[in-house]
């Protein structure tokens, strides 16, 4: 949801289109230096929070710049502050979760990239409160992106100890342009299987819910408006009745967000056995 006017703004403004989850930025994905964290801002956050009830299902999604893997260690350390410091405005605001793209090898190798997130990974971990878990946010393998594989998720998870606070949000549109179909109930069943086995599905915290613009396989990140693309509808009824993720706040990020949030919340609630 937009931020525009203060934090709690997309709180009451996602409560008005039917969300009882919402995922937001805390400054802007497309620059460093964030705003300072004022205690005004916090309280009228935690009210709006506490008036609509969405308090425990609102997720802080990293900027656009963070990546942990780059082989230039004065942007990978700017990387590591820049995470740290999201992590540490969530801590203020009462988030539970902050959703990463983690980061790109940049031509190191897949190995090398893994090993210089997971290095990263640990020292924010380390440096940062208990009470925000950072999430990798699966990637469609655009590029050299990491974790467009559910095996580079769990190892990065290995390298880091099987960390309480290092989990994962899996993005419908990007493990499909990944290559993990999930178009039929079979498919999707067998997707979940093989993320449980892997990873483990306790570890997944946040669903990204999105439609994708492109094929099977595309490896390219383009949403599309929930059952209008090439995943159709079948996945997201799955995923709304999938038991497994009863508490697991799912959120749309589709495009034309003024116009077709709405919409898309009222599709998955529609499509939602309750």
């Amino acid at each position: 949801m937009p931020t525009a006017g203060g934090l709690h703004n997309a709180i009451e403004n996602g409560k008005t289109i039917g969300c009882t989850a919402v995922q937001i930025f805390t400054s802007s994905p497309q620059q460093w230096k964030a705003k300072e964290v004022t205690a005004e801002a916090v309280e009228l956050f935690k009210k709006a929070c506490q008036e609509t009830g969405i308090g425990k299902n609102v997720v802080s999604h990293d900027s656009y710049l963070i990546n942990l893997a780059t082989p230039d260690d004065e942007l990978r350390e700017k990387s590591k502050q820049g995470l740290k410091g999201e992590i540490m405005r969530c801590h203020a605001y009462g988030l539970p979760f902050v959703v990463s793209h983690m980061g790109a090898h940049m031509g190191q190798g897949i190995e090398t990239g893994l090993q210089r997130v997971a290095e990263k990974a640990q020292e924010i971990l380390a440096e940062t409160p208990d009470d925000v878990t950072l999430l990798m946010e699966t990637t469609a393998g655009q590029g050299t992106c990491l974790n467009s594989s559910f095996e580079e998720l769990a190892k990065i998870i290995e390298l880091c100890g099987g960390h309480p606070r290092l989990c994962v949000c899996l993005d419908t549109c990007h493990v499909f342009a990944a290559g993990y179909d999930i178009r039929t109930e079979e498919t999707y069943a067998a997707t979940m299987a093989e993320f449980d086995r892997i990873v483990g599905v306790d570890r997944l915290k946040v669903v990204h819910c999105n439609d994708s613009k492109n094929p099977f396989g595309s490896r390219k990140d383009r949403h599309e408006n929930l059952g209008d693309g090439e995943i159709g509808p079948v996945a997201f009824e799955c995923l709304v009745n999938d038991p497994r993720l009863e508490n697991v706040p799912i959120v749309v990020e589709t495009p034309e967000a003024d116009t077709m949030h709405e919409q898309n919340v009222a599709k998955l609630w529609a499509w939602a056995k309750v």
